[in-house]
């Protein structure tokens, strides 16, 4: 495997083995997904937000 197909692989798979990782993989692999779940929800209430001004710009 070269540098640039070991970089493209994400570190977390959905529904991977978790058997291989270590207690401290899992731990710092919670912490990440529970970031990304932040960032995600943020943008939902973001675009939540447009589309509400949106909606209420088109009523009027």
């Amino acid at each position: 495997m070269d540098e640039e197909e070991a970089r493209k692989k994400p570190p977390y798979e959905l529904g991977q083995d978790l058997s291989l990782m270590s207690a401290e993989e899992l731990r710092a692999t919670i912490a990440a997904l529970h970031e990304e779940i932040a960032r995600l929800e943020a943008d939902l209430i973001s675009k939540s937000a447009s589309r509400d001004a949106a909606e209420a710009f088109f009523k009027s």
